[in-house]
C-alpha cells in the first residue's frame, strides 16, 4: 500500500522586490511552494527606479531574517547593520544576491506580468464552494496570455508605478497628459542620470513628503555648480512646517536630518514656495510650462516633477472580493491604524495576517506597500514582518502568524485629528511653546518650570 504524500501549497507572489522576496524566503522554509511573478526583467525592478535615493532606514531595517539565512548558505557577508544604504547598494549587497544566487532564483519569473487574478470556475458573483476553489493567476511573459494556479496569493506589487498626478482633486490636472514629456513623478535622479533634463533650469516641484524634499535638496545642490537652476516647492497645505519632519526627535537619523537640512535651506531662501497651491490646471506658455492653482495663480516653470504620491493599482484584482477602507484603499482593519487624516507616527501597532488577509476571498492577502493603500510612510521592515505573518497563516501555523512583534523607529511627529503635536522648524517635540517663555516646545516650558534643565528635545 503506497503512503499518500502531502502535496506542498502553491504560494503565487506578485512582484519580487524586498518584500516579495522575503515572502518566498519564508514560504520556502515552511516547505511550501512559491512563484514569484515579476512584471520587469530582473528582480527589484521598482527599486531599480530609485537606485539613486538613500534610504532613511540602515541595514538593519532593511534584511529579512529568513531572506538573511537564505544568504548565509552562500557565503554572503552582511552589511553594517548601522549603515544606510542607497537603492544601488539595497540591489548589488542584498537584493541580487538573493534572487541569484539563492534557492529563490528557481522560483521566480521576470518579465511576467500578472493581468488578473480569480478563482478558478468562479466569477466575482458566483459564490457557494469559491472559497475551496484555486486561484487564477493570468499573466504575460513575451508569449502571449497564459495562467497559472495556486492555493494562495500574496500580492506585493508596490505603488511605484501607479503614482498620484498632479491635480488636486485625485484626478489629472486639466493638459497634465498633454504635457507628459516635461513631467515626472516621483523622484527622478536630477544630478546625475537625469542632470541635462534639469540643469540650467527652472523646475517646479510639487508635493509635500519625503520624495519632494529630497528632490528639492537635490536641485539645490545641481544649483551649486551648474547657474540658472532653480526650484518652486509647491505645496498643497498653507503650512510647510510638517514637511521638515521631526528632526532630532526622529529615531531614524537620516529621516530627521533630512528635515531639518531641508529647513535650514528653505530659510536661506535657496528654494521658493508656493503653499496652499491646488494645482488645476497644466498649460503651455511661451514655450514654458504654467502650472495654474485655483484662483488663477501661475507658476512659470520649465519642467514638473510630482511628488504627491502613489496609490494602488486594483484592476488585477478586479474578479476578486475585496475588503477595503473607502478613503485610502487598505484593508479595513489595518486602515484605522494608518489613515494619515487621523495620525501621522512612524510607530503602527503590530500587524499581520489578521489584518491584512481578504475575509471574503480566503487565501488572498495584501502586502507591502500596497496594503498600505494611499497612505505614506511604509518601511521595508513592516513588510518583512507582514509577510512572515501571513505565509505562517498559509502554512497553517496559527501561533506564530498570530505572534506579531513589530515596533518601528519613531518619527517625532505624530498628529491627532489633523493636529500637529511639534515645532516643526526647530525639530522640537511636545507641542508649541508659549511665546513668553524661553523654551523650544511646550514640554520644555513645563520641565524648566519645575526646575529641571528641559525636555531634551534639544
Amino acid at each position: 500500500m503506497t503512503e499518500a504524500r502531502t502535496v506542498a501549497k502553491t504560494v503565487a507572489i506578485i512582484g519580487a522586490g524586498p518584500v516579495g522576496l522575503a515572502a518566498a524566503a519564508h514560504a520556502l522554509e515552511r516547505g511550501l511552494t512559491p512563484v514569484v511573478l515579476e512584471a520587469g526583467p530582473e528582480a527589484a525592478h521598482a527599486v531599480r527606479q530609485w537606485q539613486h535615493v538613500q534610504l532613511f532606514s540602515p541595514w538593519k531595517y532593511n534584511v529579512d531574517t529568513a531572506a538573511a539565512r537564505l544568504l548565509a548558505s552562500t557565503g554572503w557577508n552582511s552589511p553594517d547593520p548601522e549603515v544606510y544604504p542607497t537603492g544601488r547598494e539595497l540591489i548589488d549587497s542584498y537584493l541580487a544576491p538573493l534572487a541569484t544566487r539563492t534557492a529563490l532564483r528557481d522560483v521566480i519569473r521576470t518579465s511576467h506580468r500578472v493581468t488578473a487574478v480569480s478563482r478558478m470556475g468562479f466569477d466575482k458573483a458566483k459564490s457557494r464552494g469559491r472559497a475551496a476553489a484555486p486561484f487564477e493567476i493570468r499573466y504575460r511573459n513575451g508569449k502571449g496570455d497564459t495562467a497559472m494556479q495556486a492555493d494562495a496569493v500574496i500580492d506585493v506589487s508596490g505603488t511605484w508605478f501607479s503614482p498620484n498626478p498632479a491635480g488636486n482633486n485625485g484626478l489629472p490636472a486639466i493638459g497634465e497628459a498633454e504635457h507628459a514629456a516635461r513631467i515626472a513623478y516621483g523622484m527622478p535622479d536630477v544630478k546625475d542620470a537625469q542632470r541635462s533634463r534639469y540643469a540650467g533650469k527652472t523646475t517646479a516641484v510639487l508635493g509635500g513628503g519625503h520624495s519632494a524634499v529630497g528632490t528639492l535638496l537635490d536641485l539645490a545642490s545641481l544649483a551649486e555648480d551648474a547657474p540658472g537652476t532653480q526650484a518652486i516647492w509647491l505645496l498643497r497645505a498653507e503650512d510647510p512646517a510638517k514637511s521638515f519632519g521631526g528632526g532630532s526627535a526622529d529615531q531614524l537619523a537620516a529621516r530627521g536630518e533630512l528635515g531639518m537640512a531641508f529647513a535650514a535651506l528653505v530659510r536661506s531662501g535657496r528654494i521658493a514656495i508656493e503653499a496652499g497651491f491646488h494645482v488645476t490646471r497644466i498649460a503651455d506658455e511661451d514655450g514654458r510650462l504654467s502650472i495654474v492653482a485655483r484662483g488663477d495663480r501661475r507658476i512659470a516653470a520649465d519642467e514638473l516633477i510630482v511628488a504627491t504620491g502613489f496609490r494602488p493599482d486594483l484592476s488585477l484584482l478586479s474578479e476578486l472580493r475585496l475588503r477595503l477602507d473607502p478613503a485610502i484603499e487598505a484593508p479595513v482593519a489595518l486602515a484605522p491604524m494608518i489613515d494619515p487624516n487621523e495620525h501621522s507616527c512612524g510607530t503602527v501597532r503590530p500587524h499581520g495576517a489578521r489584518e491584512l488577509a481578504q475575509a471574503d476571498e480566503p487565501g488572498l492577502y495584501l502586502a507591502g506597500v500596497k496594503s498600505y493603500g494611499r497612505a505614506p510612510t511604509f518601511l521595508m521592515i513592516t513588510g518583512y514582518e507582514q509577510v512572515r505573518s501571513i505565509v505562517a497563516d498559509i502554512a497553517g501555523d496559527k501561533k506564530a502568524a498570530a505572534r506579531v512583534e513589530l515596533q518601528l523607529p519613531e518619527t517625532g511627529v505624530c498628529t491627532r485629528g489633523g493636529l500637529e503635536s511639534i515645532a516643526a522648524l526647530s525639530g522640537c517635540c511636545g507641542g508649541p511653546a508659549p511665546s513668553s517663555v524661553d523654551s523650544c516646545c511646550a514640554d520644555d516650558a513645563k520641565a524648566k518650570a519645575a526646575g529641571r534643565t528641559g525636555c531634551g528635545c534639544t
